[in-house]
């Protein structure tokens, strides 16, 4: 049988129901999703193509069932498409990783990430860990895993899948055993820094913030993880439609002492990511003219061709040209066109973002996206 290449609601129906044999609700919850949209792909059939980063998911559940559940996929769909079922090569397991080709294709998906390539990386990683299930690993395999597994999760993160049993939090807390499980503190420090841009992204600021300073301080980490750190806070903290005057000073006087470090670490890009954060925290705390200020040196000083940071960085911008009603249209629209960038690269969580600012912005201004 040849490779998945692209699921269909009829792959996945024959997935859920004859490989997992699982209701539509726990499959469902399996994925992180509406038990609704199992449904539309089931009743659409082969009409309907998940979304990519869905695709990559399906990926991941059927190269993580065991032996018996992928046997029964094989010869459904082969039985469906007339043709004798075979282990395809993506499935087989090898009689021992390739640490070397692992650690490469560990580089590639990382910089396949970087290009919002989502589906490729997540197919990437995901293929080495349905391998590494397979077999009993050694330390240095081990510490592959978790590797692949912090891949992932930064995938599934700058997604917008936060939640679920295949989502970022999940696949980092995989790797946050692992790496526990090696006695490796500045990796388990790492981890722990990015369950906390988790939690801040779900909305739980205050803690968050509590927990980024304490990691500020944490000699486990780097210099640089303690100086992002350190501006974390100030995010989280920031993260109200008015500020208070204390709060104000703390979140300004923190992102502030991040960007010295950075200029002492020689961080271009941090430092101007930093002045980013800058202006919505002036934004924030009333003073327009800081934030304009502040997000004119990000943009003078933009270092990288990311779309994530740039959709980021536009998104900012246009929340503070709104904030003048010389500029407001303007602000308008930047935010459309943020936005198709945004739904472009599939990076839910900033479409998801900048529909919330526009709901904050006076009802004039409001314009809806579907």
């Amino acid at each position: 049988m040849p490779e998945v290449d692209t699921w269909t609601g009829a792959e996945a129906r024959l997935l859920r129901k004859v490989a997992l044999r699982l209701s539509v609700r726990d499959f469902a919850d399996l994925l992180g999703i509406p038990a609704r949209t199992i449904s539309k792909w089931e009743q659409a059939g082969s009409a309907r193509e998940p979304r990519p980063h869905m695709q990559a998911m399906l990926d991941t559940v059927l190269e993580r069932a065991d032996a018996s559940a992928r046997t029964r996929f094989l010869n459904a769909v082969a039985e469906g498409n007339g043709i004798r079922a075979t282990t395809p090569t993506w499935l087989q397991v090898p009689d021992a990783l390739d640490r070397e080709a692992w650690s490469d294709d560990i580089d590639r998906a990382r910089l396949h990430a970087d290009r919002q390539d989502f589906s490729f990386a997540a197919r990437l990683m995901t293929r080495w860990l349905g391998r590494s299930d397979q077999v009993a690993l050694d330390e240095r395999g081990l510490y592959l895993k978790g590797q692949s597994l912090v891949v992932l999760g930064n995938v599934h993160r700058d997604q917008g899948l936060l939640r679920g049993s295949f989502s970022a939090q999940a696949v980092y807390r995989q790797a946050l055993s692992i790496y526990g499980s090696l006695s490796l503190p500045r990796r388990t420090a790492q981890v722990e820094l990015l369950l906390t841009v988790l939690a801040e992204m779900g909305g739980q600021h205050d803690a968050s913030a509590t927990r980024y300073r304490a990691l500020a301080d944490d000699r486990r980490l780097s210099g640089l993880d303690r100086a992002r750190a350190r501006l974390w806070v100030g995010t989280a903290l920031s993260k109200e439609s008015r500020l208070t005057e204390d709060r104000a000073e703390l979140t300004i006087t923190s992102i502030q002492q991040a960007i010295r470090e950075f200029e002492d670490l020689d961080e271009p890009d941090d430092w101007s990511v930093s002045h980013q954060k800058l202006a919505l925290a002036h934004l924030a705390s009333g003073d327009p003219s800081q934030a304009s200020e502040a997000i004119g040196i990000a943009i003078e000083n933009r270092r990288t061709n990311s779309a994530l940071q740039q959709v980021r960085l536009d998104t900012a911008h246009a929340h503070i040209l709104c904030a003048d009603p010389s500029t407001r249209e303007g602000g308008l629209t930047l935010f459309d066109a943020t936005y198709a960038m945004a739904a472009k690269y599939e990076l839910a969580h900033q479409t998801a973002s900048i529909d919330r600012i526009r709901k904050g912005l006076e009802p004039r201004t409001t314009r809806t996206y579907h």
